[in-house]
């Protein structure tokens, strides 16, 4: 079973960066997508951004697109997540996720099998 653990998160100023990591057990790393949700106190989780196996498909929910990235780092059993002009309204819990390489990227948490605990990201105005 693949077991993920998130970390970068932080308190950060409106306007700032962060970068998330989320490092996966085993050899098969390269074989898995990679998601990125994020959820909020009483707000449901929500999706933000996806990486196929290779890194040559990306996906991103329209609130992040042009100040998130994803990559991801096969070698070293890493994804990232680089968070740029942080606003308040991303103030959330992250969480990674991943899923055995499909056809198309997922948006639908209900497609992951395995899930990090984790990691709080604030931004302060």
């Amino acid at each position: 079973q693949v077991q993920l653990v998130e970390s970068g998160g932080g308190l950060v100023q409106a306007g700032g960066s962060l970068r998330l990591s989320c490092v996966a057990s085993g050899r098969t790393f390269s074989s898995y997508d990679i998601g990125w949700f994020r959820q909020a106190p009483g707000k449901e989780r929500e999706f933000v951004a996806a990486i196929s196996r290779t890194g040559l498909y990306t996906d991103y929910t329209d609130p992040v697109k042009g100040r998130f990235t994803v990559s991801r780092d096969n070698a070293k059993n890493t994804g990232y997540l680089q968070m740029n002009s942080l606003q308040p309204e991303d103030t959330a819990r992250y969480y990674c996720a991943a899923v055995w390489s499909t056809r198309t990227l997922r948006r639908n948490s209900a497609d992951y099998d395995y899930w990090g605990q984790g990691t709080q990201v604030t931004v302060s105005s």
